[in-house]
């Protein structure tokens, strides 16, 4: 038995065997029920980070003289690629879900979620420039980097460490510090608001759907369908956002990457719903089947490593910091949203999960609303939220 698990945990199929194990011991974990409040796929990140954290104190051990390895540069790597494959799946998943109504429902009030997205990034933004001023230990770039770890925003955490002559360990410490509570934060903060204010989450959901159901005309033409699964128009859309995602606009070396892509590729497929005569319409078993695969893989590959960076990088001032920078700019937003643009609480939590570029809240949420609908808002946020992210996070490290 322990000669099998020696061959099992040095071959490529290690890899593949921690993935799945930790996706099932997630569940399990997410599962628990406490008086209605529950972890759902956030279970997954929860182990993801205990693994990591088990794997940085224990990086290889033996068994019968072979040495086992669990941490290298090569497996972190594959862990990168489940992650990248796990947030094109979702994202754009989402935005095929999003896209038929998008479009046909953005109005003046759609402005309120574009407003959302810049005013939650700004007022992260200047929390942590506060903490700057105020904690002569705390650099810029650790800043900049607990700022996007508290915002989950990957993409704002690449364009800090692409600023010339910045400290980037300090930068990706920060990132791994705040990282767990910036994802666990969003995902219970959608959990805990509606039963704090004792919504009626059937009537509520009851309205909201009402209030965006929109009919979306069928093709005249005949359309030809190439496979029954929708894998073809879901598959050229993650191509395609990747195509968007790496045009780069010059001087400010500013690109949407592939999360942004991939949401505004599903959203352009998923409005027009066709190519010429191929029909590009998915089954909506299809999609949520691909959203919830790419949420589990996202939050497996960023989660084991971001439970090796917890331990590795983890000063409680700055955890504390992080959880602030984390904190303050969503129940901000969140009373904004709720007493400034009138938006309904599912509109609201939805804006807000774009706001704070929290993929696995969006994910909570669906499951807390009982509908995907939900991720319109999320959808209309998150893009300006991820350029405002981006250029706040540059702006910390070179101006601060």
């Amino acid at each position: 038995m322990l000669t099998y698990l020696a061959g099992l945990c040095s071959s490529t199929l290690s890899v593949i065997f921690i993935i799945f194990i930790i996706g099932a011991l997630g569940f399990m974990l997410g599962g628990i029920n406490v008086k209605g409040i529950s972890l759902g796929t956030a279970g997954v990140l929860i182990v993801a980070l205990a693994y990591g954290i088990l794997i940085h104190y224990f990086p290889e051990f033996s068994i019968e003289e072979k040495k086992i390895t669990l941490w290298s540069n090569s497996i972190k790597s594959s862990f990168g690629l489940v992650s990248n494959i796990g947030t094109a799946l979702f994202v754009t998943a989402v935005g095929l879900i999003a896209g038929p109504k998008f479009f046909r429902t953005f109005n003046r009030k759609s402005i309120a979620y574009l407003l959302l997205g810049v005013i939650i990034i700004a007022i992260g933004g200047i929390t942590a420039a506060i903490f700057v001023k105020f904690d002569s230990t705390l650099s810029p770039e650790m800043a900049a980097g607990l700022l996007t770890g508290g915002l989950t925003s990957t993409p704002g955490f690449s364009a800090a460490k692409e600023v010339p002559n910045v400290n980037q360990d300090a930068i990706s410490a920060g990132y791994g510090i705040a990282y767990l509570y910036g994802v666990l934060g969003v995902v219970l903060f959608v959990q805990l608001v509606p039963k704090i204010l004792k919504i009626d989450m059937a009537k509520e959901r009851e309205s909201f759907v009402a209030a965006n159901s929109v009919v979306i005309p069928e093709p005249k033409a005949n359309l030809t369908q190439l496979e029954e699964f929708g894998f073809f128009p879901f598959f050229l859309a993650v191509a395609f956002g990747c195509i968007i995602g790496a045009i780069e606009i010059p001087k400010v070396n500013f690109s949407l990457g592939n999360s942004g892509g991939t949401l505004v590729a599903g959203l352009i497929i998923g409005h027009f719903g066709r190519i010429g005569k191929l029909d590009c319409r998915i089954s909506k078993q299809t999609l949520n089947f691909m959203r919830e695969l790419g949420l589990v893989l996202f939050l497996i590959g960023a989660g084991v490593p971001g439970g090796v960076n917890f331990v590795s990088n983890v000063k409680f001032s700055y955890f504390i910091y992080g959880a602030v920078m984390t904190t303050v700019p969503m129940v901000v937003g969140y009373i904004i949203a709720r007493y400034v643009f009138k938006l309904s609480i599912f509109n609201n939590l939805g804006s807000i999960t774009g706001g704070m570029t929290s993929t696995p809240a969006l994910g909570s949420l669906i499951a807390t609303a009982g509908t995907d609908e939900v991720s319109s808002a999320y959808a209309a946020t998150y893009p300006l939220a991820l350029v405002s992210v981006v250029l706040t996070a540059k702006i910390i490290v070179m101006i601060l």
